[in-house]
């Protein structure tokens, strides 16, 4: 396993990190779970990501419980605040508030003393952003919260995060965890230069598109039964016949450098320096297995020039 730091910080992360959204605690066996996760760490990733509003608090202690058996300070332990978790009027967002309390009931869940990133799950337009960073910065002082970080916010909110947290002293947002892969290339237009210039690392998810760049699907019609497109209603707009007959074009590339498309998909996102760590998902450890080998995979300039024709045409 390849290392990188987290944004402009001394923290080293895999580059494949595991996360637990849609599958630990949810539709996935738990036994599976257990052994993706422990796999994942016998492999070298030391990176793992969860967050409260995961099957409500299930994923969070289904990781914690997977991860007791090592030792503490040999893994990077990343959950999220901001999400609906009860039905009051304080039971989401990023007031101080709900920060304090949910980090509390996150710490709780996952059998920790502290988590090593604590992400704002989204920007929060009805909290002013310096209680947010003032309650994060809090949590940072007592050593509950050793980095925070945001997720899918936009470079501008980004950019007046910085700026309040230099006027007033308070820590830095040093990642932000948006969607990225050879289907989705938003960030690479602001997000990406705005991370080189201001220390805040990526952490992408759904650098697989969902399983689309593993190669599972033949037909936009006709989806295998042990799939998220097939079992997530949501997914299913994102499989299309032009996707499939992309996804058959780059598995020839791969093919050419004994890689799987999954592999060539993640090693392609790598290949920005500002990306710390591409967060994959898996239901079983052999997925684990497969995903990991793309750690230090480099890909030359010829490739990335095939891959981009491909991905434009």
């Amino acid at each position: 396993m390849q290392f990188r730091n987290l944004g402009k910080s001394g923290l080293k992360v895999s580059e494949i990190s595991l996360g637990s959204w849609l599958t630990y605690g949810g539709y996935v066996e738990r036994d599976h779970a257990v052994k993706a996760i422990q796999t994942a760490y016998g492999l070298g990733i030391n990176f793992f990501d969860t967050a409260n509003v995961y099957e409500r608090g299930e994923a969070e202690k289904l990781m914690g419980e997977s991860l007791r058996p090592f030792p503490r300070e040999s893994y990077v332990l990343a959950t999220k605040v901001f999400g609906q978790m009860g039905d009051g009027p304080n039971d989401r967002g990023l007031s101080r508030k709900h920060i304090i309390e949910q980090c509390h009931a996150s710490l709780t869940r996952l059998g920790a003393d502290y988590v090593d990133v604590y992400y704002c799950h989204r920007h929060d337009p009805s909290t002013p952003m310096e209680e947010t960073l003032r309650a994060l910065d809090d949590l940072v002082r007592q050593g509950k919260v050793l980095y925070i970080g945001v997720s899918e916010w936009t470079t501008a909110q980004m950019v007046e995060a910085h700026a309040i947290a230099d006027r007033y002293l308070l820590d830095r947002i040093i990642v932000n965890q948006p969607i990225y892969n050879m289907f989705n290339r938003y960030i690479e237009k602001e997000v990406i230069p705005y991370g080189e210039r201001g220390g805040i690392g990526q952490v992408v998810f759904s650098p697989l598109a969902q399983g689309l760049l593993t190669g599972k699907y033949s037909s936009a019609h006709e989806l295998p039964a042990d799939s998220r497109a097939a079992k997530l209603d949501g997914m299913r707009k994102g499989v299309t016949e032009e996707k499939i007959i992309k996804v058959r074009e780059l598995s020839q590339v791969a093919a050419e450098l004994e890689l799987s498309v999954g592999q060539l998909a993640l090693a392609w996102i790598l290949r920005q320096p500002n990306v710390s760590s591409a967060l994959i998902g898996a239901s079983r450890p052999e997925q684990v297995e497969e995903n990991a080998k793309a750690a230090g995979v480099k890909l030359s300039t010829d490739i990335i020039e095939r891959i981009e024709q491909i991905l434009g045409s």
